[in-house]
C-alpha cells in the first residue's frame, strides 16, 4: 500500500492541473477527504487543485474550511482536460455523473476509496475496504509523506472520520479511528464544536421535514423492517433539499425491532434512490440486485422505477433476504 501512497505522490509531483472529484449526494467524508487533499496539495506541493462536486452540493456542511473552493462542473473552463484526476469516496464511476467526462478525459486517473464494491476503476487505485471512511486513507498517507497536518485540513479529515462513523457509534468505529480522532484533536479540532456545526444546526423545515417523513413509514415483518417513502411532492411541500434526507433512515434503525431500515426517494426523472441501513444482515445481496453498491451495514442503489412500484420491489427482496 505505501509503494501506492508514494506513486500519488509522483503524480502530483509531476501534474500540472489537478482535479479532485466527489460522489453525487455528496457527504462529509467525500467532501472533508477533498477539502483535506487539498490543503495538503498547496502545503505540501505548492500547487493548486480543483474542488469539484456532483450533483449538488450540501449546505450542512459549509462550516468546512475552504467550502467556498467547490465548484460545479460548469464552472470548470469548458473542454479543459486535467493531468491529474483523483476521486475521492466513489465506490464506481457512473457516482461521478456529471463529472464522469472530466475524470475519463484526464490523462492520469487515481481512486482513493474505501467501499468494498469499489472495482477499481483507475489507473491508480488505493483501496482499503478496512478503513472507516477515507479520511483515514489521506491520514495514513499524509504520516507517510511526513506532512504536517494544518488545522484547516485536520478538520476536515474529522468530518470525514465523524460522519461515516456515524460520531463514532457505527460497527465500523475501530482503535485506529479513536486513534486518528485523537491526534486530530491534539491539532487544535475540537470535537464539540465540530459536531454542533454538523448535526446541531439544521434548519426549521429540515427538522419538520425529516419528524414528517419518519412518522410517515411503515414496518413489516414484526417491526424487523422498517420503510419510509419520500416524493417529489414531498420535497416541495417543505422546501427540502436533497441533503434533508441525511440521518433518517438512522432513526429508523434506532428502533429496537428493526434489522433492515430504508429510505426510498423519488427522483426528479421519476427514478427511485434507495438508502439501506442494517444492523446485522449483510446488504451487498439486497442492492446487487438493483445495480447498487456499498458496505455491509450501509447501501444504496437507484431503483429505475417509478417509487411506488421500487417500493414493493425492494420490500420483497428484503423479505427474501430475512427468511
Amino acid at each position: 500500500m505505501e509503494n501506492n501512497f508514494l506513486e500519488l505522490r509522483n503524480c502530483i509531483e509531476k501534474a500540472q492541473s489537478i482535479v479532485l472529484l466527489s460522489h453525487v449526494n455528496p457527504d462529509g467524508d467525500t467532501l472533508g477527504s477533498n477539502l483535506a487533499l487539498n490543503f495538503v496539495i498547496k502545503e505540501c506541493f505548492n500547487k493548486k487543485a480543483d474542488s469539484v462536486y456532483a450533483g449538488s452540493l450540501p449546505d450542512t456542511y459549509k462550516y468546512l474550511p475552504a467550502y467556498g473552493l467547490f465548484k460545479s462542473a460548469e464552472e470548470l473552463e469548458q473542454g479543459k482536460k486535467y493531468d491529474l484526476a483523483i476521486a475521492l469516496d466513489v465506490a464506481s464511476k457512473d457516482r461521478l455523473v456529471n463529472t464522469l467526462n472530466i475524470f475519463d478525459n484526464a490523462k492520469i486517473k487515481i481512486n482513493i476509496d474505501h467501499h468494498k464494491t469499489n472495482i477499481g476503476y483507475g489507473d491508480l487505485n488505493i483501496i482499503d475496504s478496512d478503513a472507516a471512511c477515507v479520511g483515514l486513507i489521506l491520514y495514513k498517507i499524509f504520516e507517510a509523506w511526513k506532512h504536517k497536518i494544518s488545522l484547516d485540513c485536520a478538520r476536515c479529515l474529522y468530518t470525514s472520520i465523524m460522519t461515516d462513523t456515524g460520531n463514532f457509534k457505527y460497527e465500523n468505529t475501530t482503535p485506529e479511528v479513536f486513534l486518528t480522532a485523537a491526534k486530530l484533536v491534539e491539532t487544535g479540532v475540537s470535537p464539540s464544536k465540530e459536531y454542533r456545526a454538523c448535526y446541531e444546526s439544521k434548519p426549521q423545515n429540515m427538522v419538520q421535514f425529516q419528524s414528517y417523513v419518519i412518522s410517515s413509514s411503515k414496518f413489516y415483518n414484526n417491526g424487523k423492517i422498517a420503510l419510509a417513502k419520500i416524493t417529489n411532492s414531498d420535497m416541495e411541500k417543505f422546501q427540502a433539499k436533497d441533503e434533508f434526507t441525511e440521518g433518517i433512515v438512522e432513526v429508523l434503525r434506532s428502533s429496537k425491532t428493526v434489522e433492515i431500515a430504508g429510505i426510498l426517494k423519488e427522483t426528479k426523472d421519476g427514478y427511485t434512490k434507495v438508502s439501506l441501513r442494517s444492523k446485522t444482515y449483510d446488504l451487498i445481496p439486497i442492492v446487487s440486485k438493483f445495480n447498487g453498491g456499498g458496505h455491509t451495514f450501509a447501501a444504496g442503489c437507484t431503483i429505475k422505477k417509478p417509487v411506488d412500484i421500487a417500493y414493493n420491489k425492494l420490500l420483497e427482496q428484503i423479505q427474501s433476504e430475512l427468511k
